[in-house]
């Protein structure tokens, strides 16, 4: 089966779970509880033996999942995620060699950063869209808010250390796709099979990316423009956001986010370099904040 490129990984849902599988006989129900809840974009670490497994499995078994494979950090692990049908690929930072395969792997990919000398080597070589990790050790939103001045063409997946408590304020970020976390995948639920607990947690989490306001209400700000793809704004995400309204598959992009419960109250957006509409009022602090929100993982 052919499937569909992917134009960013970065938009396919608010939360990428970060799977580690010691069995990849529940690679399967794990991921069809994950998308059931919400959440189609599974990144599976490559840190058991099963891992290739399990991504195979998923990718024959569970075609509306977006399997991705993690923790890659050799040119050969890139061929081989990719001949098991992995749609993405994600690593913890990045070497020359290891980027050029990445390149080459006609898949996109989330090469890690740390500071800002990377990111900047990153977008001198074409590469737009990043993992951000560990995100709470490395500066977490103070951080990034700092690269959205001088680099707002940098797009960035914050991984290590993510909550549902602390998720809403990076997904308020304007240089903020979504996020990687394992928080609705506690050890023992796996362990004991307990999918529809999995399956809960994890629409939680896709509840996250709009709508919600600090107490966990539907949030204050206003919708944002339909932006191209049928998707619309994030309106109102706070730091313990309830569900909000969702666009078609339920992704949103961006608009009015206070990151401390607050609803933002900037203005709305530009339109990005891609036509996207930016977030607005979006600041890790309930402030006002701006900046683009473009795509791709290359620059074209």
């Amino acid at each position: 089966m052919v499937m569909p490129s992917l134009p960013s990984v970065l938009d396919l849902a608010p939360v990428v779970p970060v799977v580690v599988l010691a069995d990849p006989a529940d690679a399967v129900p794990l991921a069809r509880a994950l998308v059931a809840g919400g959440l189609p974009a599974i990144e599976v670490t490559l840190r058991t033996p099963g891992a290739l497994e399990a991504v195979r499995a998923i990718t024959a078994q569970v075609p509306e999942a977006v399997v991705g494979a993690g923790t890659v950090i050799t040119p050969g692990q890139v061929t081989e995620s990719v001949a098991a049908g992995a749609r993405f690929l994600v690593s913890p930072g990045w070497t020359d060699a290891l980027l050029e395969s990445m390149l080459g792997s006609g898949v996109p990919f989330l090469p890690g950063v740390s500071t800002t000398s990377e990111v900047v080597a990153l977008l001198e070589r074409g590469v737009r869209e990043m993992k951000f990790f560990p995100a709470e050790a490395a500066g977490g939103t103070a951080y990034l808010r700092s690269l959205s001045g001088p680099l707002p063409q940098a797009r960035f997946c914050p991984t290590g250390g993510i909550g549902p408590a602390s998720a809403p304020r990076y997904l308020a970020l304007p240089n903020v796709g979504c996020v990687g976390g394992s928080w609705m995948l506690p050890p023992e639920a796996v362990v004991a099979r307990d999918w529809t607990r999995i399956e809960r947690l994890a629409r939680e989490a896709a509840a996250l990316g709009g709508g919600a306001d600090g107490g966990g209400a539907a949030g204050g700000g206003a919708p944002g423009g339909a932006a191209p793809g049928g998707r619309t704004t994030r309106a109102g995400v706070g730091s313990d956001g309830a569900a909000g309204e969702g666009a078609d598959g339920g992704r949103t992009t961006g608009g009015n986010a206070g990151g401390e419960g607050a609803s933002g109250q900037g203005p709305s957006g530009g339109g990005a370099d891609d036509g996207r509409t930016s977030r607005a009022g979006a600041d890790g602090g309930g402030a006002a904040g701006e900046g683009p929100f473009s795509a791709g993982a290359r620059c074209r």
